[in-house]
């Protein structure tokens, strides 16, 4: 029988090469050990332990709430459950407020979790935070456009690079990310014209989310693709699968086969 040979975990310089190459780059959400195995399986190159957990795991209808704890417990999960993809924690809201409390969170994060990188909301407000943690030898991806963390200062989710002001603001701020030595950005919910014009000016992968085909990569909630939901996806979100109809179904099942096979079981008899 011949030696199995052990999966390597790709690393940021893969994914530098990926966009040197021009070969696009997957990336899911995983909060579990359970799916992160699944979709680590079927290939994806990296994994999001996003605090979207907040809304499609602990039933917030934010993700305001997930603290630093729950990250790097579900980040430890996704750890142990892939060996291929390069993983990459989201830190919570309230977690970077400051370089100084953002080295000190996001090196408790890859001490405890394992991860290859952190991901962090924000714009030009965020870049000497980003500027400290590659300095201190912690990869970070950004994240612009629509930031969840700043739902209520924002005013709700909506496209983000419509007019002349807030498109110059998203194109500073990717330049000025990329600068600060951020590996990779998200733009979640920019125009897809603006999108593909902020990819085409960085060196570095941009991951879109709702922000059309032209990004290096693309990054979407786990249960938005495959249906697992108790309420509509996101517009820009295609499921592939129905599990939540699967789960119902075989829930369903379950619950009349074990009425349907056992009859009442009668109560012991009292000693008058």
């Amino acid at each position: 029988m011949s030696a199995q040979i052990p999966t390597k975990r790709l690393t940021l310089r893969d994914i530098a090469a990926m966009r040197r190459r021009g070969e696009p780059i997957a990336m899911l959400t995983a909060y579990d050990a359970t799916m992160a195995a699944l979709v680590d399986r079927a290939g994806v190159d990296m994994i999001l332990v996003g605090d979207s957990l907040g809304n499609v795991v602990l039933g917030h209808e934010t993700t305001l709430p997930v603290t630093l704890d729950d990250m790097i417990r579900h980040a430890g999960a996704v750890k142990r459950g892939s060996a291929r993809a390069l993983l990459v924690c989201d830190m919570p809201f309230g977690s970077v407020t400051d370089p100084a409390t953002a080295i000190e969170n996001a090196v408790r994060v890859m001490k405890e979790t394992g991860v290859e990188a952190v991901k962090i909301e924000g714009g030009i407000a965020m870049v000497p935070t980003v500027e400290k943690l590659v300095g201190h030898g912690i990869a970070v991806m950004a994240h612009i456009g629509l930031t969840p963390q700043s739902v209520h200062q924002m005013g709700g989710y909506y496209m983000h690079g419509k007019d002349e002001a807030s498109a110059n603001r998203l194109r500073e701020e990717a330049r000025a990310l990329e600068a600060a030595g951020a590996f990779a950005i998200v733009l979640e919910c920019v125009t897809p014209v603006l999108a593909a014009e902020i990819s085409r000016s960085l060196t570095i992968p941009t991951i879109g989310i709702g922000s059309g085909q032209d990004c290096a990569g693309q990054v979407l909630v786990i249960n938005d693709l495959i249906g697992l939901n108790t309420t509509p996806p996101p517009s820009f979100a295609k499921p592939r699968a129905d599990v939540a109809s699967v789960i119902s179904a075989a829930v369903g099942e379950y619950i009349a086969d074990t009425k349907a096979e056992r009859g009442p079981i009668p109560l012991p008899r009292r000693a008058e």
